[in-house]
C-alpha cells in the first residue's frame, strides 16, 4: 500500500547524499519533495501542514550533529515524525478486571468488520483467551451466516439466536450474549455489529444504544485503508455520535494510496490499535507505529519478521537442522530437512510480504520480489516428496536413473531435479560455514585465503632486498671452544634415492637392473652411468 510513497521518499534521500551539510535551500527543497510525496498518497492536508513544519523546524534547529550525514538527520526526523502521526507508542487491548471484556465492532458496510471479528478472536485464542462471536449484525443480508462460518475457520465459539437478514433485534442479541458468556465461562465478547453506506442516523443510534447495553471495554472502529479521505470523515461523524476507543486498519495488502492510514490517527485523536493485510484469518497482528515508520521509510521490518518465525517455526525442529549444519548433530543437514525449514517459511506468509520486511527493499529490489513466482516453490516441494527417505537424507546417492524417476513422479524434467541438487549442495556448503563460524575470506581462519589465514608470510618492505647476516664467531673462548660458530654445511642429497634409485649407493648390477625396469631413456641411462 505506501510503495509509491516508500519509493518517493527514497528518491527523496538519496538526492542529500554527498553533501556535507544541510543548508536552508536543501532543507526547503527535501520538505517540498516531501510534501508533494504525502499529498500524493492521499494524505489529509492539515495532517501534511503540521508534519512538514515539524520536520523543518527541527531540520533547522540546534539538534543537528556531526554524528549523522545530512540525509541520516532528515531520514532521522521524518522517521520521529511519521511515529507520532502513525500514534506514537502500541496501544494494547484493555482488559476486564472482571471477565467477560466486551469488545465492540462498528465501522462502514464493506470495511471487513466480520472477517476482522473472526481475526480476532483467532488472535485472542492464540493469547490463551475464550472469546465469543456475537452476530449482531442483522441487517446486511446472510451477515449471520458469515459470523458463523468465519467462527467455525477460527474455532471459537458464536452466538447468533436470530436470522438476521432484517429481523431480530441486535440490541436485545448483544445484551443476552453478556449473560451467555458468563455461563460457558467465555472471558470475552466480540460483539459485531451492522455496517453502514454512510453516515446513517438510523444505524448511529442503533450503535449508540448496543454500546449503552453491553457497555464494551472497548469500541473498535474498523477502516478499509483503501477508501482515503472518507474514512477520515465517516471516523470523525462516528466519533462524535457514538464514540470509540481505537481504530482497526484493513486491507492494508491492497494497492491504494493508504493515506487514512497516516491521517486517521492524527485526526481523530485515536490510536491504530490492529492491522489487517490478507484474507487469512492469521493475516491479522498488532499496529506498531514505530515499526510502520519503518517500513514505509525502507529499512525493514525485522521485529515483526521475527516474531513471526518464533510463531511459525518449531524450535525443536530448528535446533536439530541448525546442529546438523554446524556438525555437531546425528547426520547431516539433508533434502528433509530442508523442506521442513521451507514449510515453516511458506506458514509465514507469500515470499514477497517476508522479503519486503527486510531493509533496503526499495526500487528495483522490490519489483524483483513482487515477481516472485509462488509456484517453484511447489515444484521444489513436490521434487522432495517424490524422493524416497533415504535419498531426502542423502542427496548424494541420487543417480541417473534415480533422478528420472524423480522426475517423472515430480512432473518436472531431470534437469529441474539437477539444478535443485546442485543449488542444495552449495547451499548446504556455505550455511555449514556459517553455522560453524567460518567464511571465506575472513580473518584468522585456515585456508579460507583472507588475512590471517595460513600461509607464507611477506617481509616488511624495509626487511625486502635485505641479506640475512652470517652468525658470527663468538668472542667468547668457551663457546668457541664448545663448537659455537657456522654450522658445517650438509652434504646434497639425491632426489632420486626417495625412489631407492640413488646410482651413488649402487653397484653396477643394480644399476643397469634399476634402468632395465624403469625402461630409461638412452640419454638418461647415459646420465645415470656418468653418476
Amino acid at each position: 500500500m505506501f510503495d509509491t510513497l516508500s519509493d518517493r521518499l527514497s528518491a527523496t534521500f538519496k538526492n542529500l547524499r554527498g553533501k556535507g551539510r544541510l543548508t536552508d535551500a536543501d532543507i526547503d527543497a527535501t520538505a517540498r519533495e516531501i510534501r508533494i510525496a504525502l499529498l500524493e498518497a492521499d494524505v489529509n492536508l492539515g495532517v501534511v501542514k503540521e508534519f512538514i513544519a515539524a520536520v523543518k523546524e527541527r531540520a533547522k534547529g540546534a539538534e543537528l550533529t556531526g554524528a549523522l550525514n545530512p540525509a541520516q538527520q532528515v531520514i532521522k526526523i521524518v522517521n520521529e515524525e511519521l511515529v507520532e502521526i502513525l500514534g506514537g507508542q502500541t496501544r494494547v487491548l484493555r482488559f476486564a478486571k472482571r471477565p467477560p471484556t466486551v469488545i465492540m465492532l462498528a465501522g462502514l458496510q464493506g470495511a471487513g468488520k466480520t472477517t476482522l471479528a473472526g481475526k480476532l478472536a483467532k488472535w485472542l485464542a492464540n493469547q490463551g483467551h475464550t472469546p465469543l462471536l456475537v452476530a449482531a449484525d442483522l441487517q446486511r443480508p446472510n451477515a449471520v451466516q458469515q459470523l458463523t462460518v468465519v467462527a467455525k475457520r477460527a474455532g471459537v465459539a458464536w452466538y447468533a439466536p436470530e436470522p438476521g437478514n432484517g429481523v431480530g433485534d441486535p440490541v436485545a442479541v448483544a445484551r443476552n450474549s453478556i449473560s451467555i458468556a458468563q455461563q460457558k465461562l467465555h472471558d470475552v465478547v466480540i460483539v459485531d455489529t451492522a455496517g453502514r453506506l454512510g453516515v446513517d442516523t438510523e444505524l448511529m443510534q442503533q450503535a449508540a444504544d448496543i454500546k449503552a447495553a453491553v457497555n464494551p471495554d472497548e469500541v473498535l472502529f474498523v477502516v478499509d485503508a483503501m477508501i482515503g479521505q472518507d474514512a477520515v470523515s465517516t471516523a470523525n461523524a462516528f466519533a462524535e455520535g457514538v464514540g470509540f476507543d481505537g481504530v482497526v486498519l484493513t486491507k492494508l495488502d491492497g494497492d491504494a494510496r493508504g493515506g487514512a492510514a497516516l491521517s486517521i490517527a492524527r485526526v481523530t485523536g485515536q490510536p491504530i490499535m490492529f492491522a489487517s493485510s490478507g484474507e487469512k484469518l492469521e493475516d491479522f497482528d498488532v499496529f506498531h507505529p514505530d515499526r510502520m515508520a519503518s517500513r514505509i521509510l525502507g529499512m525493514g521490518d525485522m521485529l515483526t519478521l521475527i516474531e513471526q518465525a518464533e510463531r511459525t517455526f518449531d524450535a525443536e525442529q530448528s535446533a536439530k537442522a541448525a546442529a546438523k549444519l554446524s556438525g555437531r548433530g546425528d547426520g547431516e543437514f539433508g533434502l528433509g530437512d530442508f523442506l521442513d525449514q521451507m514449510k515453516a517459511v511458506r506458514r509465514m506468509g507469500p515470499l514477497s510480504k517476508i522479503f519486503g520486511m527486510l531493509p533496503g527493499m526499495t526500487g528495483d529490489m522490490k519489483e524483483q520480489i513482487s515477481g516472485i513466482d509462488e509456484k517453484e516453490i511447489d515444484r521444489i516441494e513436490a521434487i522432495i516428496l517424490s524422493m524416497t527417505p533415504a535419498e531426502r537424507e542423502n542427496p548424494k546417492i541420487l543417480n541417473g536413473s534415480r533422478r528420472a524417476r524423480i522426475a517423472a513422479g515430480s512432473g518436472t524434467k531431470v534437469s529441474d531435479v539437477n539444478k535443485l541438487v546442485e543449488r542444495f549442495f552449495e547451499a548446504r556448503k556455505m550455511m555449514t560455514q556459517l553455522a560453524s563460524g567460518k567464511m571465506p575470506g575472513m580473518p584468522g581462519m585456515p585456508g579460507m585465503g583472507g588475512p590471517g589465514a595460513a600461509g607464507p608470510k611477506r617481509q616488511p618492505k624495509k626487511q625486502q632486498g635485505k641479506k640475512k647476516r652470517g652468525k658470527g664467531v663468538s668472542g667468547n673462548p668457551a663457546k668457541r671452544a664448545g663448537g659455537a660458530g657456522p654450522k658445517p654445511k650438509e652434504e646434497a642429497v639425491n632426489p632420486a634415492a626417495a625412489f631407492g634409485m640413488d646410482p651413488s649407493q649402487m653397484d653396477e648390477k643394480q644399476l643397469q637392473q634399476a634402468m632395465g625396469d624403469f625402461e630409461l631413456p638412452a640419454d638418461l641411462q647415459k646420465m645415470f652411468k656418468n653418476r
